[in-house]
């Protein structure tokens, strides 16, 4: 039974804010509408059968939308409905965002120039299908169901500066009116111009050249000048080290560093926590539904699978590290018996054109995410969106990365393990058997009602009426400088 009696108002509020006010109470659940005379009308309001008449449609309004059927189909299980989830904000409440037109040597020569971007092999198809990648349904045989293989791809993890620029054109709340908008997004492949200069002993002059460049043609556009760049964003694909160098000989570029980045908003894989320009925002993976059919059926699958592991690791040991972490999960995985599995990924079978992952993940209930090359993983999210649990070692690995993205508690859909006590020989294991099979399947739950937002839909538009993780980032960004706006 919702509170009644305990439900107090500070003050009388007048008719407008009282319809608004019990409206919102009553969807959050906050109130029982049968004391809604008691709260809100009482001797205060000389208006009061009016008041009362009102809030009467309103009441049977709410009631009759809220018991009209959904599906007559038996399922297995409900999938969670979570208000912040999956309701896409097709009105454009935020504000509109205006995509520059860049000069070709900003976006589409780089990726023209594919066969050079990488000293070792050819990025071309890696780059293919709107950043997405090779087709990967002739490869996933029975791991994923029929009608969903041709949502997949395998796409690399630095492509969403591509992904981002192409969901942007055909984004619900762009406006071709610079006029118009509440934001600007600025398409500049910055991840590719840089990571081509990142080996070879390029000079810092080479890894900079394009960013200088950039900077000098937005900063002498229009709306840039109206506002130092506060109200700009662009999305980087690589994490934010990579743009943060401090010394000539270091390593990367000084982008970030450059005087006319300080007041844009960056969207990166990783972020830098200490650096509130920073945006952290989910790494691309190989599932991009392509309406919102196959994200509910994906839903289903994963949350309904037989797992018939505990837990696992995939990932490729750093024997140049001292006492490789690496190495310590290893060791207890190969303890557990039959209850971890592992999958070594320095003979590439993690690479980007391998199903052996998803498999692993598909089949476990937790999932071990050590660090990567720097602190976050792409196998994170890869992780996730097969439905596995991850389980932590660095808060910074996640926690204070993708605030938009994940639940804001972390308890709710993982488990952290502070990384010196399995130095000192405490039992993965135990931990994850502990939980039990109750709460392992609220955090499963949990994952699977968030999977929208960590996915890339195909379409330009995007889903009908499902955010995904593009659509989290651009809300996110459109609120952020609407509060800065306000803040003038």
């Amino acid at each position: 039974m919702l509170p009644c009696c305990d439900y107090k108002q500070a003050e009388p509020l007048p008719l407008h804010k009282t319809r608004a006010k019990f409206t919102s109470d009553y969807i959050n659940r906050k109130i029982n509408p049968l004391c809604v005379l008691r709260i809100y009308v009482g001797a205060a309001h000389p208006c009061a059968w009016l008041i009362i008449a009102i809030l009467s449609l309103q009441f049977l309004l709410l009631l009759s939308l809220r018991f009209l059927p959904v599906s007559l189909a038996p399922r297995r299980f409900s999938l969670p409905t979570e208000a912040s989830v999956g309701s896409a904000n097709s009105t454009c409440d935020y504000g509109r965002v205006y995509v520059y037109d860049l000069p070709v040597i900003f976006n589409k020569e780089l990726v023209d120039d594919c066969e050079s971007l990488n000293p070792w092999h050819s990025r071309c198809e890696a780059l293919s299908n709107d950043g997405f990648g090779r087709p990967a349904a002739d490869r996933l045989k029975d791991l994923v169901p029929g009608d969903l293989k041709q949502a997949w791809f395998w796409t690399d993890q630095f492509a969403a500066e591509i992904i981002y620029h192409n969901r942007m054109l055909g984004h619900r709340c762009r406006t071709v009116d610079p006029n118009a908008a509440t934001a600007f997004y600025v398409p500049f492949y910055g991840g590719l111009a840089v990571g081509k200069y990142l080996w070879s002993n390029y000079s810092a002059k080479k890894r900079d050249f394009h960013c200088e460049m950039l900077l000098r043609w937005i900063q002498d556009q229009e709306a840039w000048k109206r506002s130092s760049g506060w109200d700009h964003f662009m999305m980087l694909g690589r994490i934010t080290w990579d743009f943060r160098r401090s010394e000539n000989e270091d390593w990367g570029s000084s982008f970030l560093y450059m005087p006319g980045m300080k007041n844009v908003t960056r969207l990166l894989i990783e972020r830098n926590p200490w650096d509130d320009s920073d945006v952290g925002v989910p790494y691309p993976t190989g599932f991009h539904p392509r309406t919102a059919a196959d994200l509910r059926s994906w839903q289903s699958y994963v949350l309904n699978r037989t797992r018939t592991t505990l837990f696992c690791f995939a990932g490729a040991t750093r024997s140049a590290f001292k006492d490789d972490f690496r190495s310590a999960l290893l060791q207890q995985c190969a303890s557990a018996g039959g209850a971890c599995r592992s999958l070594d990924c320095s003979e590439s079978r993690c690479s980007n054109e391998s199903s052996a992952t998803l498999e692993l993940f598909l089949d476990s209930e937790f999932c071990l995410q050590p660090r990567g090359d720097s602190f976050t993983r792409r196998s994170i999210f890869d992780c996730m969106i097969a439905g596995s649990i991850p389980v932590f070692f660095w808060r910074r690995s996640a926690y204070l990365q993708y605030g938009w993205h994940l639940p804001d508690d972390p308890a709710a859909y993982s488990v952290f393990i502070d990384r010196a006590l399995v130095k000192n020989g405490a039992s993965i294991k135990a931990v994850m058997e502990r939980l039990g099979k109750e709460k392992i399947r609220k955090m499963r739950e949990k994952i699977v009602e968030f999977i929208p937002k960590f996915v890339y839909a195909s379409p330009k538009e995007g889903l009908d009426g499902v955010e995904d993780a593009l659509d989290v980032t651009v809300d996110g960004v459109l609120r952020r400088f609407q509060q800065r706006k306000r803040e003038l």
